[in-house]
């Protein structure tokens, strides 16, 4: 048995795939339903097992477009017989990981791309003819690496639909929190990493990139957010960059990056501007106090602060 990377209409006589999510965007922690549609090939064979699998384009830090990394996997059938041209569906409904990313925030698309491959354990079929592209590496084993493809829906060969997740309301409230003190969003990714000092699951992590407010702009160069959530709430993790861009002449290191991160609730009522404001002025005024040598820093001498790992 063999998992094999299906698409909509591999050639060869095999059977086909097509995977089709209910409409409108998902939220992290929630369910995500469609239906798997298959159709028999030329021959009838055993499905062992219908899965699904997560996949998000992470930044690959070499200035490239990313790398696509799988971050869940589900069972979601299996152990059937599908016969010579039969059709069959299979519906589904699977909880997202509570840190899966968000691709759009108030109707607005982000730099983000996230989606779903499809996959079927099958004996007895006829061997799927490759794709143009497609070598040796399109049947998938268990050890199979991040795809070298930048995201979900560049390459239909890739058969991954697209997966579009919106914001849990505690993190809407804090994202127009920031809106309404002049806080503009400059930009939206996946970095590789786990933030040390929280309880990071996945491999990765969102970055939200904002230009600072008026009252910060000749202190911060820009604000990065990151929610890592969980059943009972969320960390907020703020990362501040500081203005300077390097080491000035005594050796401080100006352009240093500061880490800090407060925890809320997903019922929190609280005055989210006061509250964000706050944040912010804790963050840089501790940067602005302790300097490079701040446990909070990126990569410093610290373990007991938050870093990226």
């Amino acid at each position: 048995m063999v998992f094999k990377r299906l698409l909509g209409s591999p050639g060869g006589g095999g059977p086909s795939v097509d995977t089709v999510l209910e409409p409108g965007p998902v939220r992290p922690g929630g369910t995500l339903a469609g239906q798997v549609r298959l159709v028999g090939g030329d021959t009838a064979c055993d499905v062992e097992q219908v899965a699904l699998e997560l996949v998000a384009r992470v930044r690959d830090g070499e200035g490239g477009s990313g790398v696509a990394v799988p971050f869940e996997r589900f069972a979601i059938g299996g152990g059937f017989r599908l016969g010579e041209g039969e059709a069959r569906t299979v519906p589904f409904g699977v909880t997202l990981p509570w840190e899966t990313p968000v691709t759009e925030l108030e109707g607005r698309e982000l730099d983000v791309r996230l989606g779903v491959r499809t996959e079927l354990a099958v004996t007895g079929a006829r061997e799927p003819e490759a794709e143009a592209g497609d070598g040796p590496g399109s049947a998938l084993g268990p050890d199979s690496g991040p795809d070298p493809d930048p995201g979900p829906d560049s390459d239909p060969g890739l058969g991954l639909d697209p997966l579009g997740v919106g914001p849990l309301p505690a993190q809407e409230a804090i994202l127009g929190a920031f809106r309404r003190l002049g806080y503009g969003l400059r930009s939206a990714g996946l970095e590789h990493g786990r933030i040390g000092g929280t309880g990071q699951r996945l491999p990765f992590h969102q970055e939200i990139g904002l230009t600072p407010a008026p009252s910060y702009a000749d202190r911060v160069e820009e604000i990065e957010l990151t929610f890592l959530t969980h059943p009972g709430g969320m960390d907020v993790v703020l990362e501040a960059d500081k203005r300077g861009g390097g080491s000035g002449g005594d050796g401080d290191d100006t352009g240093h990056d500061a880490l800090s991160r407060f925890t809320v609730g997903h019922d929190d009522a609280r005055d989210w501007a006061a509250e964000v404001d706050g944040w912010v002025r804790e963050l840089v005024e501790h940067r602005e106090a302790y300097g490079s040598d701040s446990a909070y820093g990126h990569g410093g001498p610290h373990s007991s602060g938050p870093g990226i790992g």
